[in-house]
């Protein structure tokens, strides 16, 4: 089993930037990817990066590529999404995700993740 909380969320200005992290306990050697989501009120939740945990190999969503960046550091258990000139549209649930198999890690589906933190709130006002 493995449990994932993530923090960092917050309500920020337009064009600010936000730093969240997710860290992960349990069987956290036997993860081998990690990626963020988002989710905002009556529309699916949408992909943003993921990262191989071994390798540190990422992969961005087109629309997501600029502005956000995930980073690990394997030593903490720890995923980072840096968000940078926030808009607010933005503004929605983010979610970590994990998974031990990782089939296909690179498509940002979500049914690829089997395990999900509970979320931390980002909002950008105008």
């Amino acid at each position: 089993q493995v449990q994932l909380v993530e923090s960092g969320g917050g309500s920020v200005e337009a064009g600010g930037s936000l730093r969240l992290s997710c860290t992960a306990s349990g069987n956290t050697g036997a993860i081998n990817c990690m990626a963020w989501f988002r989710q905002a009120p009556g529309k699916e939740r949408e992909g943003i990066a993921t990262i191989a945990t071994r390798g540190g190999a990422t992969y961005y969503a087109d629309s997501m590529k600029g502005r956000f960046t995930i980073s690990q550091d394997n030593a903490k258990n720890e995923v980072y999404l840096q968000m940078n000139s926030l808009k607010p549209e933005d503004a929605a649930m983010y979610y970590c995700a994990a998974d031990l198999t990782c089939p296909q890690w690179y498509t940002l589906r979500p049914v690829v993740y089997k395990y999900w933190g509970q979320g931390t709130q980002v909002t950008a006002s105008s």
